[in-house]
């Protein structure tokens, strides 16, 4: 696996991760758009882990080196297909729940869930 110096001197995985990553991937699969735009819809994320995050995604081949915005590459779509179906099952532990998901809306007035929801 290939890894990148961090500031600090220490290695990390190019391999993306986490809450922030997945989100932007959502929101990519949704549209693409440039920088800005991609900020907006990731309210209320930093510029800075947004930047961080994009260019991980990059350096992964989930997205293309940028040019005139961002958008998924056919590894990053599969990506998004196999993430799926846990994010039906995130919404239907949501509906069942009452939480609040990353969206902002109650899971359990979800009432427009997905029909590939996990039953």
């Amino acid at each position: 696996m290939k890894h990148n110096p961090t500031p600090s001197g220490r290695t990390r995985s190019a391999s993306p991760s986490g809450r922030t990553t997945t989100r932007i991937l959502w929101e990519l699969s949704q549209a693409p758009a440039g920088f800005s735009e991609r900020q907006r819809r990731c309210e209320p994320m930093s510029f800075s882990v947004l930047s961080t995050r994009l260019d991980e995604l990059t350096g992964a081949h989930p997205l293309p080196p940028h040019t005139d915005g961002y958008h998924l590459t056919q590894l990053g779509r599969d990506l998004v297909e196999a993430l799926s179906p846990l994010a039906a099952w995130s919404r239907r532990w949501a509906r069942e729940t009452g939480t609040i998901t990353a969206g902002g809306t109650r899971g359990d007035s979800a009432a427009s869930a997905d029909a590939n929801d996990v039953k």
